[in-house]
């Protein structure tokens, strides 16, 4: 189970990295065969993926548009409820 982030404290944190809108990094490691899942996060997105050495995992690099820190952690919320997500 992941554990719960402080979203104040990211709040303060993607405030103070630059000003909005801004293009923002996303990157999600998942099992292979749920990259679909974090796609469908990004309908509008390329979303560049990495497959690792083993197969088991798929590594998920996206760049969005992003109008405001909370759009950024609606993203990170939806796609923790996929399992075995990984965000970094």
């Amino acid at each position: 189970m992941q554990k719960e982030f402080n979203k104040d404290s990211f709040r303060e944190k993607l405030q103070a990295s630059g000003p909005f809108p801004m293009l923002y990094m996303f990157k999600f490691i998942v099992p292979n065969g749920k990259e679909n899942q974090i796609a469908a996060l990004f309908p509008k997105n390329e979303i560049e993926l990495k497959a690792s050495s083993g197969g088991k995992y798929v590594s998920t690099t996206i760049q969005s548009m992003m109008d405001t820190p909370d759009q950024i952690i609606e993203i990170y919320e939806k796609a923790a409820v996929i399992e075995g997500v990984i965000s970094l």
